[in-house]
């Protein structure tokens, strides 16, 4: 699985993208972020709120029930304000 991550979300992580083997057991998007969160703190950081951050897989925004599978990619964008 491809994974994109923005703004803070890249900041928290240390990274812009990486490439990860998806476990089994992970069917959607919800719960994509909650293994991810347990693969170090600064994903923990990263995906603490949630409903704070967009997510698209293969290039479409979905919602936390959306399907993935290995060969997707997934990025998480959150709200960005500009001036």
């Amino acid at each position: 699985m491809q994974l994109l991550y923005f703004a803070w979300v890249r900041q928290s992580i240390g990274t812009g993208s990486e490439q990860k083997k998806l476990p089994e057991n992970v069917t959607n998007v919800a719960g994509v972020i909650d293994w991810l969160r347990h693969e170090g703190e600064g994903y923990a950081e990263a995906f603490r709120d949630v409903d704070q951050i967009k997510f698209a897989v293969n290039q479409i925004f979905v919602s936390l029930e959306a399907p993935v599978k290995d060969s997707d990619e997934v990025a998480f964008f959150p709200p960005v304000t500009g001036g």
